[in-house]
């Protein structure tokens, strides 16, 4: 039976709340999701949160209810609340309906399966959360066996990288490594290492793709090493006829595991 919360002072609703900041997740290993899409592909992917907050007579509605039922049957909390407790643990004057505290997750490199999928996605030193959210929602529309970040990236359990990905961060597995880990896995295996470069002169329509296929996205601002296109198998580019000289990353992505989907099939 769900409890009823109203205080700001309420050390579940702290707890939450201090989640938006990177530093506490590191330390409790929580993070943030909110709305109910997010949270219902949550469930049905097999994965509940710790914490269950709602508002009012949200809890009526269907879906609500089977994430409390969940939660509850995981030995995790439902909490009712207020819509200004719910604003405060968004940080948006419209929070969503729900919103859920969710232990951390994600396999070790190591316990990637690389045959499991054809396509896979790499980005370099990601920030954007944005794009990482976008990146897994492309992942998760061409079947990507996952994505795998290098470096520096933004962070995956982020409130805005969660909310980027529409729900996509629970059905894509993430990892998290450095280049030599990364790159030392990869050559251990089958797999073609492809690279999105400017420089590139082949056309990424006109290049033959493996399987698996690894598609290594650079950075947004700066691209890639050259050590790391060196790296690569396949280098190619999409071509520009604007005055633009680039896409944007996750657009880039995408458009490159649109490409390689299509070959593969």
């Amino acid at each position: 039976m769900p409890r009823l919360v109203t205080a700001y002072s309420n050390p579940l609703v702290r707890h939450a709340r201090d989640l938006r900041e990177k530093r506490r997740r590191r330390e409790s290993g929580q993070f943030l999701a909110e709305g109910l899409r997010i949270l219902t592909e949550a469930r049905e992917s097999g994965r509940v949160p710790r914490l269950l907050f709602f508002a009012g007579a949200t809890g009526a509605h269907p879906l609500v209810v089977r994430l409390i039922d969940a939660v509850e049957g995981a030995d995790g909390e439902a909490i009712e609340t207020t819509p200004d407790i719910l604003a405060k643990l968004s940080g948006k004057d419209n929070p969503g309906a729900v919103m859920g505290v969710f232990d951390e997750f994600g396999p070790a490199l190591d316990e990637l399966d690389r045959g499991a999928a054809d396509i896979w996605l790499v980005a370099e030193r990601l920030r954007d959360p944005g794009n990482l959210g976008t990146m897994l929602r492309t992942g998760d529309a061409v079947g990507a066996g996952g994505l795998i970040l290098i470096g520096e990236c933004v962070d995956p359990f982020s409130v805005e990288a969660v909310r980027a990905s529409m729900g996509a961060l629970f059905t894509v597995p993430v990892v998290r490594c450095e280049w030599d880990a990364f790159i030392g896995w990869l050559r251990r295996g089958p797999g073609q290492l492809v690279g999105l470069s400017l420089d590139a002169r082949q056309d990424y329509r006109a290049a033959r793709y493996d399987a698996p296929a690894f598609l290594l996205t650079g950075n947004e601002a700066q691209g890639m090493p050259d050590d790391y296109a060196d790296a690569c198998d396949l280098l190619v580019k999409i071509p520009m006829l604007g005055r633009a000289d680039s896409l944007n990353a996750a657009v880039a992505t995408a458009v490159m595991a649109y490409e390689v989907l299509a070959q593969r099939r």
